[in-house]
């Protein structure tokens, strides 16, 4: 039995439900709900209450002090550094990593449209594209937002939450990570246990897709390079394009400044998405 430490969300549970789908006959697991400040503080926006860390730090907390056995994450929740003593020990196959507009079609927004979305990656990228949007504070889980959507024009969700969820909303516009560069690590899980586990870490690396790994590994190396988390006007996207891995990134001046773009490819994913970023470091100006 592996006690499995989640959020009680809706996409949490769906995420370690499918983590025991995964694992298979290999071992069971057991949910182990865990309320973190995230949750607690869901009306706040997540740069005032202490950035992306707010959704996995008590997750964590109960695989180190042995309440779980694993934490299962999605990837873009995860700060750069991961916590001593734990590790991350499964990527599994990547789902969709694209945003997606819901409510309203890019093409189809009015002008001075009111598009919603508690993220500053997402907003920069829009105002690129379109300075004319406004743009209101919205978070919550995946059904409250949803469920929002008609006091905008627009909501912006992750893809990969609507398909995990089932949801299908009437219009949907999936946006390419060319036009909305995505989260560092979206559409993926991240599944942590302790360090020293040598037993649970086997039974997770057969879960692991090494192509997945690969790219949210250079994805993660861009963001620790910035030195920050998802409160950082930033997004990278890497592929594997032929025999190397291929990624995009993005860096805003700040919440409401000019979005920079870096692309590049290499070998080593980790050099790759640390090149893009201190790029990036060097052209926007703090």
């Amino acid at each position: 039995m592996l006690r499995a430490a989640t959020r009680g969300s809706a996409l949490a549970r769906w995420q370690t439900a499918h983590i025991a789908e995964l694992l298979g006959s290999a071992a069971s697991v057991q949910p182990i709900l865990v309320t973190t400040a995230g949750d607690q503080l869901a009306d706040e926006p997540i740069s005032a209450i202490g950035g992306k860390g707010v959704f996995v730090k008590e997750v964590q907390a109960a695989v180190l002090d042995g309440r779980a056995d694993i934490a299962v994450h999605s990837a873009k929740d995860l700060p750069a550094a991961t916590p001593d003593g734990l590790v991350i020990a499964a990527v599994p196959l990547r789902a969709d990593p694209r945003d997606a507009l819901v409510g309203c079609r890019l093409a189809d927004l009015p002008e001075g449209a009111l598009v919603a979305t508690g993220s500053a990656r997402r907003r920069v990228q829009l105002r690129e594209i379109r300075p004319d949007l406004r743009f209101a504070e919205l978070r919550g889980n995946i059904g409250t937002r949803l469920a929002k959507a008609a006091h905008y024009d627009a909501v912006v969700i992750a893809q990969a939450a609507l398909e995990r969820l089932g949801e299908h909303p009437p219009v949907v516009d999936v946006l390419d990570c060319e036009t909305m560069v995505p989260q560092v690590g979206q559409g993926a899980l991240a599944v942590e246990c302790r360090e020293d586990d040598h037993k649970v870490r086997a039974l997770l690396a057969a879960i692991e897709d090494s192509t997945t790994r690969r790219v949210v590994d250079a994805e993660r190396a861009f963001l620790a390079t910035l030195g920050g988390d998802c409160t950082l006007p930033a997004g990278a996207h890497a592929h594997i394009q032929g025999s190397t891995l291929a990624m995009r990134a993005v860096l805003a001046d700040g919440p409401d400044g000019r979005c920079h773009t870096a692309v590049g490819e290499g070998e080593d994913g980790e050099a790759l998405g640390q090149r893009l970023a201190r790029q990036l470091l060097d052209t926007v100006a703090w």
